[in-house]
């Protein structure tokens, strides 16, 4: 975490309790990172009102924006957070990851940390909560905050793709156990790595008797299991904390993340726009509202 020196936490303005700025004042506390707290507002009717100039209504615009300034402030003033450096924005905008994302892309912000809310299922295909447009489109990592403590000796999970011998996909693993490994340092935790592995195709059973399903099934297992040894061992992480199961990965990082009680999960996405995001998804959207954990999600390097 001491790469990430320069945080933008953003501030929820339906809730008294900020557990994202929460969260950042604990991992600057760490590595005295600087604290940007950021709220993006907008309200239609202050747009409609045709009755006032423009000056008029930039005016109370303005209004809103001190106002919510202020709030923030006094939020703040009721953490532990004095010797740390935050500062306050709060902008105009009606699309917030827009805003966000502008942010991140002027003022060179290392890491965007955000709490969640659970999504209705249905219309998350529909309409994108903001929380999955950061996921998809932000370039830096976003560390996704839910109510789980960040206890002493606790539990880090990294799900990787050791079953992949694509450049792009072991470069992403490589990039999610180094990230691992250093949180693991600053925040005193173990560093554990899970990769899922597909179970026996059952049309392949059905439609060929001759087919050995259990020796199919042993021999990907094994070779998922070498390749997450041979994996490990580069990054010097005992084989105690490595688990290859059988499953969807989703499936897989949610029960290895309840087994482990794990206080963080840190996973790869892609960013998918479009239908194919709407139907396909990936993993890190598959799995976020089913973890009881906070998620940090890591873009390909180049993205």
């Amino acid at each position: 975490m001491e790469k990430y020196q320069n945080l933008l936490v953003v501030i929820d303005p339906t809730q008294e309790q900020q557990k994202a700025l929460e969260r950042a004042i604990e991992l600057a506390h760490k590595n005295q990172a600087k604290i940007t707290a950021f709220l993006s507002i907008f309200d239609f009717s202050y747009e409609m009102t045709t009755m006032l100039s423009s000056e008029e209504r930039e005016s109370m615009r303005g209004s809103v924006i001190d106002s919510r300034s202020q709030w923030i402030k006094d939020i703040i003033g009721t953490l532990n957070a004095s010797d740390l450096s935050i500062d306050i924005k709060v902008v105009w905008h009606n699309r917030p990851f827009e805003a966000i994302i502008d942010q991140v892309e002027n003022h060179g912000f290392d890491l965007v940390i955000k709490g969640t809310h659970e999504h209705d299922k249905l219309k998350a295909v529909i309409f994108t909560p903001t929380d999955w447009h950061i996921l998809r489109k932000c370039p830096c990592p976003v560390l996704l905050v839910k109510e789980h403590l960040w206890p002493e000796n606790g539990n880090i999970l990294a799900a990787i793709n050791v079953g992949s011998d694509e450049a792009e996909h072991i470069a992403l693993n490589d990039k999610i156990t180094e990230e691992a490994k250093n949180l693991a340092t600053i925040i005193n935790a173990n560093a554990n790595l899970v990769n899922s592995f597909p179970g026996t195709p059952v049309n392949i059973a059905i439609e060929i008797p001759e087919f050995n399903a259990t020796e199919y099934n042993d021999n990907v297992k094994s070779h998922h299991v070498e390749a997450m040894n041979e994996h490990a061992m580069k990054f010097g992480i005992d084989e105690a904390h490595t688990f290859v199961r059988e499953g969807l990965p989703e499936d897989v990082i949610e029960n290895m993340a309840n087994e482990l009680d794990a206080e963080l999960v840190i996973l790869g996405t892609v960013g998918r726009t479009g239908i194919s995001a709407a139907l396909i998804g990936n993993t890190a959207e598959h799995v976020i509202d089913r973890l009881n954990c906070d998620v940090l999600a890591l873009k390909p390097d180049g993205f």
